[in-house]
This record gives structure tokens, C-alpha cells and sequence, in this order.
């Protein structure tokens, strides 16, 4: 027989090591957590930790986390459920109306309120069509808007916007299905989806928000009215060969009227290139 002393020494192990019993000392502790938990099963560990202190037990954070998942007790968190959208890279497009993008500007007023921007593009044509400025924006303000530039221009095609709660709502989806109108969502986290919507509003924000004072909203949306009207008629455009917005559309408008006038004389199908003339023998 080897002695413990003897195993000890050949092992490089203290012998009051080898004969140490644990003792839980968090036994009670342990129970009084668990009873907690019973009357709150919803509190996590920090709390479960507070009503401990204000029963006069003074344990520390770490103690009670280690004892907290030793009983048992952590919440199953729900998973957030991310929105999936498919890839919806920007469009090449030909005229007018055939797709307006959406999308929030974000400010604030001289006395600290925040205010939105809701803005709306021709992506053809580069048109600012609606510049409209408001402490909040429900579903139904937003088609309003929409409706009222309809008035004047017609029926988009498709609208691209992103993912927000008011181009999102059964309201909206409901009124893009019975103007007939696609409603194109971008992927959660692509801005560029929308890009050329992101480029307008980094022009506002240089351009007009960062540089504007508005001391009341009613100021706010008369300044933004005139930048608005400045950038449709009057600031050349990189992207349209320095044409302002107007200008471009006002061209690209004669050009369709151009083709349709020439599809309507040739309606009767009838060449307009000499033909050679046939001999009569």
C-alpha cells in the first residue's frame, strides 16, 4: 500500500488539496433566487439581484449570475424577426413616371424638435416631385402626397422605397395595389438599393438642412419649398450633362413627342423612301 502523502509527493500535489471538500455556500442563496424567479419569471438576473439588495443581502453581480444559470433560471430571448426582401439592384430607365423613389430626410427645429422630410424622385428625370416637411408621417399622409403629384403627371409605374412602417403598412400596400403600381422594396441594411434617392438626400442635407436655421416648421417648409424649386430649375445636374432637372425633362418630353408624332404620320403604312419606278414596255 502507497500512502496518500506518499502519491501526493510523487504527483507535485499538496495533500490539503487532494483532501479539499467543496462547500456550497450558495445553497441558500440559491433558493431564495429560485423563489424569486417563481414570483417573477420574467426578471432576469440584474433585477432578481436588486430585490436581493433591497432585502438586505448584499451579493455581488457575478455571484448571482454564476448561481443564476447553475438553478437554471435564464429567459429564452425571442430571436428578432428580420424582414427578407429580395436583391433589387436600380433600374435602367427610359422615360418619365416609370419608376419615383421614396424615402426620410431626418431634422430638427431651433427648438429641439425633430422633424421628417419625405421625399420623392423621378428616377429618370432626377425631378424632385415633392419636398414635404412634418413632425411625423403616417401611411396616410404619405399616399396623399403621392396622390396629389399624380394629379399633375400621372400614374409611376413603380415606387422604390425601403423597409419603414409607413411604406410597410397594409394601408400603403393596399393603395399601391389599386393605383396598380409595383411596389419595389429594397433588401434591410442596402441603401444603395435606393441610391438614387440617397444621392438627392445628400444633397438636401448639404445643400439646404445643414445650412438652414428653421425656427418653427412653418419656416422649415418654406425654406425647403425654395431649395426644392432651386434644384428642379435652376442647379445643374452632374448625371443629366449639367442640365437642371426641368430642362432635362422638358427635352426628354419633345423627344417623346417627337416619335409619337412620327409614328402617327407613318399610322397608314405607307414608305416614305423613293422606290425605283417600273418601265412600261
Amino acid at each position: 500500500m502507497v500512502s496518500e502523502r506518499r502519491v501526493c509527493g510523487l504527483l507535485s500535489v499538496a495533500v490539503s488539496s487532494y483532501r479539499y471538500q467543496a462547500k456550497d455556500s450558495n445553497a441558500s442563496l440559491r433558493s431564495r433566487m429560485v423563489e424569486l424567479a417563481r414570483e417573477k419569471p420574467r426578471y432576469g438576473y440584474r433585477r432578481l439581484q436588486v430585490l436581493l439588495q433591497r432585502a438586505g443581502e448584499q451579493v455581488n453581480h457575478k455571484r448571482v449570475y454564476r448561481v443564476y444559470r447553475e438553478a437554471g433560471l435564464c429567459l429564452r430571448r425571442k430571436k428578432r424577426k428580420h424582414c427578407v426582401r429580395m436583391k433589387s439592384p436600380l433600374r435602367q430607365h427610359t422615360a418619365a413616371n416609370q419608376e419615383w423613389a421614396l424615402d426620410f430626410v431626418h431634422d430638427a427645429l431651433a427648438a429641439g424638435r425633430s422633424i421628417r422630410v419625405l421625399s420623392v424622385v423621378d428616377a429618370y428625370t432626377r425631378e424632385c416631385l415633392a419636398l414635404e416637411a412634418d413632425t411625423s408621417f403616417a401611411s396616410r399622409r404619405v399616399t396623399r402626397v403621392l396622390e396629389e403629384i399624380m394629379v399633375l403627371r400621372g400614374r409611376p409605374q413603380a415606387i422604390r422605397c425601403d423597409n419603414g412602417p409607413e411604406l410597410t403598412s397594409r394601408h400603403f400596400l393596399a393603395w399601391c395595389l389599386e393605383q396598380r403600381i409595383e411596389l419595389v422594396h429594397i433588401q434591410p441594411g442596402k441603401p444603395m438599393q435606393n441610391g438614387r434617392c440617397e444621392s438627392f438626400n445628400g444633397k438636401l442635407r448639404e445643400e439646404c438642412l445643414r445650412v438652414s436655421w428653421f425656427e418653427n416648421l412653418f419656416d422649415a417648409r418654406r425654406k425647403i419649398f425654395a431649395w426644392r424649386k432651386e434644384y428642379n430649375e435652376q442647379r445643374p445636374h452632374s448625371s443629366l450633362g449639367y442640365q437642371t432637372p426641368a430642362e432635362f425633362a422638358a427635352a426628354a418630353s419633345s423627344r417623346g413627342n417627337d416619335a409619337g408624332s412620327a409614328r402617327l404620320e407613318n399610322a397608314s403604312g405607307v414608305s416614305h423612301f423613293p422606290t425605283a419606278t417600273t418601265a412600261v414596255g
